[in-house]
């Protein structure tokens, strides 16, 4: 039987490769790639001599290309949907960056990698696509070496009230009508669930519960950073030396 979470995902995401980096920087103001490259520093401040990387969620393989743009890595990108994962191909094929990315279709949760293969690992949006967003941190925390890097950047919800009304404003109301003009219905989908989404996902599972499953699989100096006045949230850590 499918998990329920990964048909949603596979189904929300299937529609939208053709124009997903176009449009991603659009509704996100440009602030999409900044959290992203962040994300990416703060690894390479923890990892500072990585050379094998895995990114998980992949998508389109902006991470990926990131990667390779900032050190000297082999980066192995792994996505649930095969239509992300075709896009992401052209996108490293048109820069030429086929001999240093390879990406493959698998589960965050079920890691086809043995045990510390990794040196960073990094993984984007995933936390509320997966059934226990704790055991899956354990899962990924296995394929990394210890004194490795993890990181990741998920969205967030605003603290402040007055900028959590505006966050709310624009997730329910502005982000599904602009899906719908500059991405037509499929964009609009997402635009309707994703503020549900964040918010719901941060009900059960908020930042300090997140910091603790990091911890309870293995990752010690755990940091966060709340980017673009608490939209985004970029975590990270090193994986305890055995």
């Amino acid at each position: 039987m499918p998990n329920p979470v990964e048909v949603d995902a596979q189904d929300l995401f299937s529609g939208l490769p053709q124009r997903y980096d176009l449009l991603a920087e659009l509704l996100s103001f440009g602030q999409n790639r900044r959290w992203r490259h962040a994300m990416v520093d703060a690894a390479l401040r923890t990892a500072p001599d990585a050379r094998r990387v895995l990114d998980v969620a992949t998508g389109t393989a902006g991470v990926a290309l990131h990667w390779t743009d900032r050190a000297q890595v082999e980066v192995t990108g792994v996505d649930l949907t095969e239509q992300m994962l075709r896009r992401g191909r052209e996108n490293v094929a048109r820069r030429g960056r086929g001999d240093r990315i390879r990406l493959l279709l698998g589960k965050a949760e079920a890691m086809p990698f043995p045990d510390a293969t990794f040196d960073a690992v990094t993984f984007t949006y995933l936390l509320r696509y997966v059934d226990d967003p704790a055991a899956t941190l354990v899962e990924l925390a296995r394929v990394l070496k210890p004194g490795g890097a993890l990181a990741s950047l998920e969205f967030a919800v605003p603290g402040n009230p007055a900028l959590h009304a505006a966050w709310y404003g624009y997730t329910r109301g502005v982000l599904p009508a602009a899906g719908m003009l500059t991405g037509g219905r499929e964009w609009a989908r997402v635009g309707n669930f994703l503020g549900p989404s964040i918010s719901g996902h941060y009900r059960v599972n908020p930042v300090e519960s997140i910091v603790g499953y990091w911890r309870a699989a293995g990752i010690e100096e755990v940091r966060t950073r709340q980017m673009s006045l608490g939209g985004g949230l970029v975590m990270w850590g090193r994986k305890a030396d055995v």
